[in-house]
């Protein structure tokens, strides 16, 4: 067999299925070593989702019949193919009043902007954006490094505190997010799905800090004010509630990209770190999420990106790997700019990956070496070399 169509990393244990390493999150294994996303594909097929869609349509017309004069719901929206599609079923299948609410990670794209500005007009929908000033992007993007091993805890954060807020405030108890968490996490299988509304939702699955993690020296707990999460009695006396349609309507991520391109002209741009040309289309940096995420834990979008397609029949689990080992060793474009934005060297900016790697990876050996103590001179040579070890050039 052809080495790029195995796992870059061959000692760590991988689903039997699937591209998708033992060190993702969450992951459980069952007898035969399926992954439970594997599984919750698996169980796509044996649900009826007719019935489902009725509980849909009743906790959306309950929402409508207490809305009153307010908004019917809360959409959550970035612009990017979820959220175009979500209001597309919101807006002309049952006929909802929705709100959209964005929080900016103040790392649009061109193509995001574009997109999310083409969305609000093709479905008729009032909106509410907040930004964060660059500084406190710039200066929270060096701090997240340190403390989660990513360089987007603002947007994590941000992205659960601020519709949250918005609901409290202006009385609209219902929001509605897209993908279901079954889809392609271990967290929640279609027929065990998360139906609790958690306001730490977020807090727990990506930001994995709250507010006062993140004070340093350059961050203030007035600066991080935004970020915190509106109280449990505020929540609560709104009545806020959220639920994914993914766990109501069949999901599919290629057949809903092609149907808003083809019908409200959405916009596809190249990414880097996968082979898709659709995920997190609205931001310049989604590459750094993906790149740290290969660096600390072996595998990035790219590997998500193939497992999906595995389980849906596109590729064969070798196919998978060949396209998954490709995009999860590219060095993104996107640190140069980090780095700038940062005032790190790139050998710092590995320093402080290492220092996470062990601890993220739960005790399966990578391929580090640890008994030398970290210093650029040693550490920047040798992640590269981690980094291109089976990645032929982009112009190959």
């Amino acid at each position: 067999m052809d080495r790029k169509s195995e796992p870059l990393f061959p000692h760590m244990r991988y689903c039997t299925r699937c591209c998708m390493p033992e060190t993702v999150e969450g992951i459980t294994f069952d007898e035969l070593g399926i992954c439970q996303a594997c599984q919750s594909s698996e169980q796509k097929m044996h649900i009826d989702w007719t019935e489902r869609e009725k509980k849909l349509r009743t906790i959306l017309e309950e929402a409508k019949r207490k809305a009153g004069k307010n908004y019917d719901c809360i959409v959550p929206i970035s612009g990017g193919k979820d959220s175009v599609f979500q209001l597309h079923v919101l807006t002309k299948v049952y006929d909802m009043k929705p709100l959209a609410v964005t929080f900016s990670h103040n790392w649009y794209s061109e193509t995001g902007w574009y997109n999310l500005q083409n969305a609000l007009e093709a479905f008729n929908v009032d909106h509410i954006m907040f930004t964060p000033n660059r500084s406190l992007v710039n200066r929270m993007a060096k701090r997240s490094l340190d403390v989660i091993a990513d360089t987007c805890w603002h947007c994590h954060a941000g992205v659960g505190a601020f519709p949250l807020h918005v609901a409290a405030k202006f009385g609209i108890p219902l929001l509605i997010w897209g993908e279901s968490v079954a889809e392609s996490s271990g967290r929640a299988s279609y027929f065990n799905p998360v139906h609790t509304f958690d306001r730490e939702y977020f807090t727990k699955v990506s930001a994995k800090v709250k507010p006062e993690g993140m004070v340093c020296e350059d961050l203030t707990e007035r600066d991080l004010f935004p970020f915190e999460l509106p109280s449990q009695e505020e929540c609560e006396e709104a009545g806020v509630f959220g639920v994914h349609l993914g766990d109501y309507i069949f999901w599919d991520d290629e057949r809903q990209t092609e149907f808003i391109k083809r019908v409200y002209g959405w916009r596809e741009t190249q990414m880097e770190g996968s082979y898709k040309r659709y995920k997190s289309a609205e931001c310049m940096m989604a590459g750094m999420h993906d790149f740290t995420c290969y660096l600390k834990r072996g595998f990035g979008r790219g590997s998500a990106h193939a497992s999906l397609d595995v389980r849906n029949g596109l590729l064969t689990r070798e196919e998978g790997f060949e396209l998954a080992n490709q995009s999860d060793t590219e060095r993104p474009e996107a640190l140069d700019y980090y780095l700038e934005i940062t005032g790190m060297s790139e050998g710092e900016f590995y320093q402080r990956i290492e220092k996470h790697r062990l601890k993220q990876l739960h005790g399966v050996d990578m391929p580090v070496e640890p008994k030398t103590k970290p210093n650029e001179e040693r550490i920047l040579p040798f992640m590269q070399q981690v980094i291109q070890r089976l990645r032929p050039n982009r112009e190959e």
